[in-house]
């Protein structure tokens, strides 16, 4: 398993609600594929270098997690097809091995 870092916004207007169901599908994911999430950071709301979908700010989340490289294109997927997910980045974190 190699280490990766994900790094996603929401809508900082969303409820709990939403946020919570937005983490548990991401963690789901990871743990469907054998994988594990070893750290969730909670940034709170950041202002944007941009305007994005009409917002000036997001709501972001950090997760370090460890998976098999062919199970990343799924959580890839699933988060893209997630409309509370605004934007996202995943990074392999070779240092984190």
């Amino acid at each position: 398993m190699k280490a990766y870092e994900l790094l996603y916004f929401v809508d900082p207007s969303i409820d709990e609600d939403t946020r919570a169901t937005v983490t548990k599908r991401i963690n789901d994911t990871i743990a469907q594929a054998k994988g594990k999430v070893d750290n969730v950071e909670e940034w709170g709301k950041r202002k944007l270098a941009f305007e994005v979908d009409g917002l000036t700010e997001g709501d972001y989340t950090l997760v370090d997690f460890h998976a098999d490289p062919a199970d990343i294109a799924e959580l890839d997927r699933i988060l893209r097809i997630t409309d509370a997910v605004k934007r996202h980045m995943i990074v392999n974190r070779t240092d984190r091995d």
